[in-house]
């Protein structure tokens, strides 16, 4: 079994309720139902916060493009691909 530690979170009954609900109806304990649950979250929010992170630090190194000309690009392919699909279906 892999390594695993213990923590104490405070969770209010209808959370704790809806844990044992999955446990129950994937015949899994309360346990791994929580763990699976906090490492799909932590997974979840650490590539968010280091996009975050790696986003703001292109803005510090100037590595942006301005929004019109942003825009400008993403409605040229979204035209070319709308275009490409009316060939298809003609």
């Amino acid at each position: 079994m892999a390594e695993t530690t213990t923590i104490t979170v405070r969770i209010p009954p209808d959370v704790r309720d809806k844990l044992d609900r999955i446990a129950k109806l994937t015949d899994r304990s309360r346990s791994y139902v929580a763990a699976d649950a906090l490492r799909e979250y932590a997974d979840s929010e650490l590539d968010a916060v280091e996009g975050i992170m790696r986003g703001l630090e292109d803005v510090r190194a100037g590595r942006t493009v301005p929004h019109d000309e942003a825009m400008a690009i993403l409605r040229k392919r979204v035209d070319a691909v709308e275009a490409r699909n009316r060939k298809r279906s003609a």
